[in-house]
């Protein structure tokens, strides 16, 4: 118990000095009422208190209760007889019990306790009260009165109006108990409404609140303070170290839960974070997930407008729900690197995100998703393309597939017919005939029975949807013309085994059939022509098929003369029968046309002929309308697209070229810039012809080498370097007017500049720049002092390293060497005016000559020097000069 001596020492100079104040009433009065209210406080939480301090310690059964209480230990058990013996082991007990805690009571002994000595009584509770409520009190390596005194210093520092220096009459105003409420409870009073010249008011205030709402009994009254010269010390101090007690043990509660609470909300903002990484990278990475095998979803739709509603949804896609995703992604990878910092900031562990969620995985990902909508596009617009070109095929198929059809139509019964067995010489002859006729009509339809089987694969080839209809009715055309083919055969076989007994033939209705079967075949060709789909991209594909259709109607004139022709044997052979009562039993036996087929099918001709020139012309206008859409387009971009590089050009030569004064060119730089951006209109123009020419589905112009993306490029080119030339000649005019440079000298050093620019790059190399300044009189030797003074000055006018010099760089340099001349110049100039035939300039003279604000100026610059003869204010050169510029700048 040492380490109490110190504070032994100061409570037995308490205990003293205690002896010799008690005396006072009014004191003893303060303390009575103080210890009182104090001891209270703490028995109280035993369930009792005291009313008479001296009466009510005498059985000493209460003082070990309020030790136990204040220590939280266990004393000795106490004596419960009510004789004086028992009373004075009681008092003894508490006595040693104090004692044990380093305390030395001095002339305190049980008998006065017992006998009710209100001041040994009052001395004790003193004792106790330093011991257990004001010793411990530590405050910036003070303890006991000292450090609770500099606690109250520092709570009630920010308030003026209170000045603790001690425990008595520092507080008589009552400023300083309302101040310790205020700093820690400002809700609890209204300090800014009291007065320092109303203690009643304001000591009041202090004891009823700290009463109410901090637990703190009221120890005095405000007359006990305001009715005494000085207050009672050991009154004071032990009220305040209520208010001390009170106060340090919630701010020590306060603090802990501050601390525990900022380290819970970083933790809190931490895991909110990572829980909105995790979510936010799961959203992008289930919305990849799900977006991926849409885009890669190759299902070829089965009509052109199915593959336009995709390619439309792929647009809304790019347009509308890709360009979110982009944000989020963006601010994935922010909200990862915020928490990164902050965790790497209050040292806890780099945050790891579950498998599969790294920033990297979401890049991976985000690439594969790019890479899937790059194939997708280019997939969509292949499958348009392929559709397209299925959707002609496929009716040029069912075209001649109909035609063939239609051909083939009881061809089999002919050939299966045994007409021959019965029929006459005449008839027979007439059979061979007719079957040579269909025999080369089968070699004549044998051509479109192979194209029907190449459209056919080639349908196959490009996966048409309907390829098995396709393929079913092209192998029965195919099968069936096996079947005819063996047929015929059969049947050749039959009539020539036959032919050895028939000799007649029927030579006019040979004929008939011989030329009008070609005939026939030539106008089913022509109605199948004539009915065919195209599809032309330029202007010379349809004038091709124009030149072609012309040609064709061109030889309908020959065509027919030889219906003519073909007429004319029918009406002959008729001719024969009436004339020679032929039994031909109405039919030509050798062909199964007849002239009114022949006659419907050249109507039908004639029909479609103006059906197709209709649909060439509708075509051509189509194409035509396109053609001017590209002379359109490229009218005005071979104007604009040459106006663009001369006007780069010019840029060029205005930046190199010496006309006039810098802020002429400035001038003419910035109308120049005025007159392109009134040409934008002329852009925005050339960007609606773009426009509709990519609406017009408009792949290649030939009449242009320039594309809208060409004229963009040069035209963003064309803005930044008209700018950025006119911020080179802003700043040439600054660093002229800031550097004293004339334009004479400005136009010396263009012209030597522009002199070593060879290539005319608007930059000097190292070689020319050195060139340069050699001409310019700068003396740099072919040597190591030469070059290390080159080097210098490349490190002033290329501080990047560059290896080039701007003409911006250039002039610097230059203003900066000739910068020391100049002011020397300036200078004598401005002292020679000034001062005239004298070789000195006074204050008066100044003020004459200058404006008032700059003569004032000078005038207070002067009047530290004093000039020739000792006349103040009268200044030669050199005072002058130092003056005005100071000795640094000359």
């Amino acid at each position: 118990m040492e380490h109490y001596d110190g504070e032994n020492d100061y409570m037995q100079q308490e205990d003293d000095w205690d002896r010799d104040l008690l005396l006072d009433p009014a004191w003893e009065k303060q303390q009575r009422k103080t210890f009182t209210a104090w001891c209270n406080s703490h028995l109280r939480k035993a369930g009792t208190q005291i009313e008479n301090i001296e009466e009510d310690f005498r059985d000493g059964l209460k003082l070990m209760l309020l030790l136990e209480v204040i220590s939280g230990e266990r004393l000795a058990k106490p004596e419960r007889g009510k004789m004086r013996v028992h009373k004075i082991s009681n008092v003894n007990k508490a006595l040693d019990f104090i004692a044990s805690k380093g305390v030395k009571l001095v002339s305190i002994g049980a008998e006065e306790i017992v006998d009710g000595n209100a001041k040994m009584t009052l001395g004790m509770i003193w004792t106790i009260i330093l011991r257990f409520a004001i010793q411990d009190i530590s405050v910036e390596e003070t303890s006991a009165k000292e450090g609770l005194l500099l606690w109250c210093q520092r709570k009630t520092a920010p308030y003026k109006n209170v000045n603790i220096q001690n425990f008595h009459i520092s507080w008589k105003d009552g400023l300083g108990f309302c101040a310790l409420i205020h700093r820690h409870r400002p809700e609890l009073i209204d300090y800014g409404k009291l007065r320092k010249d109303d203690p009643m008011t304001n000591l009041n205030t202090a004891f009823d609140v700290a009463e109410k709402y901090l637990d703190i009994p009221k120890m005095l009254d405000a007359e006990d303070i305001v009715g005494t010269a000085r207050p009672d010390e050991k009154a004071i101090m032990t009220y305040v170290s209520s208010f001390y007690h009170a106060f340090s043990g919630a701010q020590k509660a306060e603090t802990a839960a501050n601390r525990i609470c900022k380290v819970l909300a970083v933790n809190q903002e931490n895991e909110q974070l990572m829980e909105d990484y995790e979510k936010l990278a799961s959203d992008l990475l289930e919305w990849i997930r799900r977006t991926i095998p849409w885009l890669e979803n190759r299902l070829p739709e089965n009509t052109m407008q199915a593959m336009q509603q995709k390619l439309e949804d792929f647009r809304d896609y790019r347009r509308l729900h890709k360009p979110p995703k982009v944000q989020e992604k963006c601010q994935l990878e922010i909200n990862f690197n915020t928490l990164q910092t902050k965790l790497r900031l209050s040292n806890r562990p780099a945050f790891m995100p579950s498998e599969g969620k790294m920033v990297s995985d979401i890049n991976n990902a985000w690439g594969s998703l790019e890479g899937a909508e790059k194939g997708y596009e280019e997939w969509l617009l292949n499958e348009i393309r392929r559709l397209e070109r299925l959707d002609h095929l496929a009716e040029k198929f069912r075209q001649k597939a109909a035609i063939h059809e239609a051909w083939t139509e009881g061809k089999e019964d002919l050939l299966q017919k045994r007409d021959y067995e019965t029929a006459s010489l005449s008839e027979i002859k007439a059979l061979l005939k007719k079957h040579e006729a269909f025999e080369s009509d089968l070699a004549a339809h044998q051509d479109r029975v192979e194209q029907i089987a190449a459209i056919a694969q080639e349908l196959n080839e490009l996966d048409y949807y309907d390829s098995p209809s396709v393929n079913a009715r092209c192998q029965r055309i195919c099968d069936q013309w096996d079947a005819l083919g063996a047929m015929t055969v059969k049947r050749t076989e039959a009539l020539q085994r036959t032919e050895k007994l028939l000799e007649t033939i029927d030579q006019l209705y040979l004929e008939f059939a011989k030329r009008a079967a070609p005939f026939n075949n030539w106008m089913e060709g022509a109605m199948e022509d004539l009915q065919d789909t195209f599809i032309v991209h330029t202007i010379e594909e349809i004038q091709g098929l124009s030149t072609a259709h012309e040609q064709f109607k061109a030889t309908l004139p020959e065509a027919d003369k030889e219906r003519q022709a073909i007429l004319g044997i029918h009406n002959e052979i008729a001719k024969i029968v009436q004339t020679y009562h032929v039994n031909m039993a109405g039919t030509n036996p050798y062909t199964t046309i007849n002239p009114q087929e022949i006659n419907a099918k050249w109507d039908k001709v004639r029909q479609l002929v103006p059906q197709r020139d209709q649909a060439l012309i509708e075509e051509h206008a189509r194409q035509q309308n396109n053609e001017r859409l590209r002379r359109q387009f490229a009218t005005q971009a071979n104007v604009i697209g040459p106006w663009i590089q001369t006007k780069m050009e010019e840029i060029g030569r205005i930046s190199i070229e010496m006309h006039g004064t810098l802020e002429d060119q400035l001038t003419h730089l910035r109308q120049y810039e005025k007159s392109i951006i009134n040409y934008k209109p002329k852009i925005d123009q050339l960007e609606g012809d773009h426009q509709l020419i990519q609406e017009a589905l408009i792949f290649d112009n030939k009449h242009t080498n320039y594309t809208m993306e060409h004229i963009r490029v040069g035209w963003e080119q064309l803005l930044t370097t008209i700018a950025r030339t006119i911020n080179e000649i802003e700043n040439q005019i600054l660093t002229r007017d800031a550097k004293g440079i004339s334009q004479e000298q400005l136009n010396e050093f263009r012209a030597s500049f522009n002199h070593f620019d060879r290539d005319h790059s608007g930059t000097l190399g190292a070689e020319e720049f050195k060139a340069c300044l050699i001409s310019l009189g700068f003396d740099i030797a072919n040597d190591a002092q030469g070059e290390n003074e080159f080097s210098r000055i490349m490190s002033v006018v290329d501080p990047n390293r560059m290896g080039t010099v701007t003409f911006q760089a250039f002039i610097d340099f230059m203003s900066r060497e000739t910068a020391d001349t100049d002011t020397a110049d300036q200078v004598m100039a401005s002292f020679k005016v000034l001062a005239g035939d004298k070789n000195y300039i006074l204050a008066d003279e100044l003020r004459r000559e200058l404006p008032p604000d700059q003569a004032e100026y000078c005038i207070a610059r002067m009047a530290p020097y004093t000039g020739p003869d000792g006349v103040p204010g009268a200044l030669d050169y050199m005072s002058f000069s130092t003056a005005l510029y100071g000795e640094s700048d000359l």
